[in-house]
């Protein structure tokens, strides 16, 4: 107990002691002592009085005078409130800081409350979204950017990837949306302008295109002379021979380069939606693993099929076949032979998985972050051997995001690879008559299930 406390206990203590010592020498012990609790009272009351009147004024201006006890209350709630206000102030110095430092960035810095109404947003937020201050505060940020394509986004809430928009104030910029969910359901809202990167990113593969489509003609020319040579090389010198035989060959690889690489430009400049169609996997996958087998040829792989899925996938099938043959032909390509190649169908709780998988070589952990970059190659002397064109895996990422769906690698060095397209239920239709009941999971099951799932696709 503190001093203060000790001193006012022992003052009133005293007072009645007092007052009983009073009351027993004038024959009546009661009233003295209910004098001195009134007395008490009336003071209490007159402090509480003060306290009141000290609060609603300024409780900025000095204390009122008051000695005991509550001159020690006047100046511990007066203190207290010097703190409360100097605490105050930082944050309020911290959060104009922020404010000013925001509004001094090029890119639009927006804050939406849990209602989607704007709530703060910077200078360069009224340049690129055409907000205006204040008639616009409190406005949902819907009402005020109506693109289908950003309110779609917003609605989804699944911002692991941004969106690319023109701007609603000017045609000619191109901006970048980013949200972040914080708090109760608030968001931060980060708009770039990528105008430069966007017409770099364009003049990159209209370059890619025209190269590869105007390459076509003289590399259609030059096969055709070495065909010739090739039908008359039992005239031609053996030297003459061998050097023919090695210019069709890498004749042929570039031709092969030139096809991806206009493929890919096809796949990133036109749209999917005109090209839907409902996809027999399995029978995708049968003849797939036909023109494996021919690949395979004295290789000897043994390559099997799984189906443990009834649903169709609704997209391009040449798109799709391109992809999975891709992945099917690499793994005959690159492990020895006799080796096992697995095609797996089959469902998951958030869609369904087709996964190759081989027990080749396996593929070190570092380079599985840049194996779907253009022309990246694991090992980098043995393209002649097998062929390839180091785009192949570009391809199968391509096509995947146009149907919505990712791709997994993972891979053991020594134990082999699994590579893991994931996709979604909104593009998969199942088959009502000989639909088969997915396998029963407990709620822990399934809850496990979804986090395994969701962390794969991250």
């Amino acid at each position: 107990m503190k001093p203060i406390w000790q001193t006012e206990f022992t003052r009133v203590s005293y007072i009645i002691v007092i007052a009983a010592f009073v009351g027993w020498w004038s024959g009546s012990i009661a009233w003295p002592i209910i004098f001195v609790l009134a007395y008490y009272l009336v003071q209490a009351a007159r402090f509480m009085l003060a306290l009141d009147n000290w609060l609603d004024k300024n409780p900025n201006d000095p204390t009122p005078e008051s000695k005991g006890i509550r001159g020690y209350l006047f100046d511990k709630i007066y203190h207290h409130q010097k703190r409360q206000q100097a605490s105050q102030q930082r944050l309020k110095d911290v959060i104009d800081k922020v404010q000013r430092s925001s509004g001094a960035l090029r890119d639009a810095v927006v804050m939406i409350d849990q209602s989607g109404g704007l709530e703060w947003w910077n200078k360069a937020s009224e340049s690129l979204l055409g907000f205006r201050s204040p008639s616009d505060k409190g406005q949902v940020i819907t009402n005020l950017l109506r693109d289908p394509r950003f309110i779609s986004y917003y609605e989804r809430q699944a911002y692991q990837e941004p969106l690319s928009l023109t701007s609603p104030v000017d045609d000619n910029i191109t901006l970048e949306y980013q949200i972040t969910i914080f708090g109760r359901n608030e968001r931060l809202m980060l708009v770039r302008d990528i105008t430069r990167l966007h017409r770099l990113e364009q003049m990159r593969k209209d370059f890619v295109a025209n190269v590869s489509h105007e390459l076509r003609t003289p590399l259609t020319v030059i096969n055709g002379y070495l065909e010739t040579f090739a039908d008359y090389s039992d005239q031609l010198p053996p030297r003459w021979s061998r050097a023919t035989q090695q210019m069709q060959q890498q004749s042929r690889r570039m031709q092969n380069i030139i096809n991806d690489l206009l493929l890919l430009s096809r796949l990133e400049t036109t749209d999917i939606e005109g090209q839907q169609q409902t996809i027999d996997i399995e029978k995708m996958m049968t003849s797939i693993r036909q023109d494996a087998l021919l690949l395979s040829s004295e290789k000897k792989h043994l390559i099997k099929i799984e189906n443990n899925c009834t649903a169709a996938i609704l997209g391009s099938e040449n798109e799709l076949r391109s992809a999975f043959s891709n992945l099917v032909f690499n793994a005959v390509k690159y492990t020895p032979s006799e080796s096992t190649i697995l095609m797996r169908w089959q469902e998951t709780p958030i869609g369904a998985t087709l996964t190759v998988e081989d027990n080749g070589e396996g593929i070190d952990a570092r380079h599985l972050p840049r194996l779907t970059e253009r022309f990246y190659r694991v090992d980098k002397g043995r393209s002649a051997d097998t062929g390839g064109t180091g785009l192949g895996l570009a391809i199968v990422k391509h096509v995947l995001l146009r149907h919505n769906a990712k791709l997994e690698i993972k891979s053991i060095k020594g134990e082999g690879s699994q590579f893991h397209c994931h996709f979604p239920l909104a593009r998969l239709k199942f088959q009502q008559a000989d639909y088969i009941q997915p396998p029963a999971y407990t709620a822990p099951e399934l809850a496990d299930l979804a986090t395994q799932t969701s962390d794969q696709l991250r």
